[in-house]
């Protein structure tokens, strides 16, 4: 018997978390930016800080559904550029993702730490349309990709602050790109 109720209430917590993701309202449509142009999405406004454009490796996707960022920013890529970007070097480097962290480790750096810092980075990205959404769901590991848009702060009407890194030369915490993505396309 109570086999039964554990089975039923599993069945019906499935449910209602299919129900919840199937009919909750639409996302408002994200559009185009400048830089100082502010735009609305999902309760947050987002505001252009500087123009970004990148051609890099992809080292590691991670996707969110249910944290605070995922209300607009549902992909993190970890991305590598530069020497970053070689296989023999990245054949020497353990890459993970995880909690919008990008992490690396290596037990022989094949080039300087420096550069490995310098040359890659977990990017937090905002797709700017569907287009940008849609091709942001088939990028994978392994490919080449060319992004451009704006990096941005993001301002939520809970009270929720976002805000990119606007250099390349800082670690750690705060040291990740926020991106609205206007364009995204893989390279073959």
């Amino acid at each position: 018997m109570n086999a039964r109720r554990l089975l039923l209430a599993l069945f019906l917590l499935t449910l209602l978390a299919f129900a919840w993701q199937w009919l909750r309202p639409p996302p408002e449509t994200p559009r185009m930016a400048t830089p100082g142009e502010e735009i609305r999405l999902n309760g947050h406004t987002i505001t252009p800080l500087q123009p970004f454009r990148l051609e890099a490796l992809v080292l590691g996707r991670e996707d969110y559904l249910f944290d605070r960022g995922a209300k607009v920013s549902p992909t993190d890529l970890a991305l590598g550029w530069g020497p970053m970007a070689d296989p023999q070097v990245l054949a020497r480097i353990d890459i993970s993702q995880g909690n919008r962290w990008y992490r690396w480790r290596t037990d022989d750096f094949p080039i300087p730490r420096r550069d490995i810092e310098t040359h890659s980075a977990n990017m937090h990205l905002i797709p700017a349309d569907a287009t940008v959404a849609r091709a942001l769901e088939k990028i994978e590991p392994g490919q080449r990709i060319s992004l451009a848009g704006q990096l941005v702060r993001v301002d939520g009407d809970d009270g929720f602050h976002w805000l990119s890194s606007l250099t390349r030369d800082d670690v750690g915490q705060g040291a990740c790109e926020l991106v609205w993505v206007q364009s995204l396309s893989a390279q073959d």
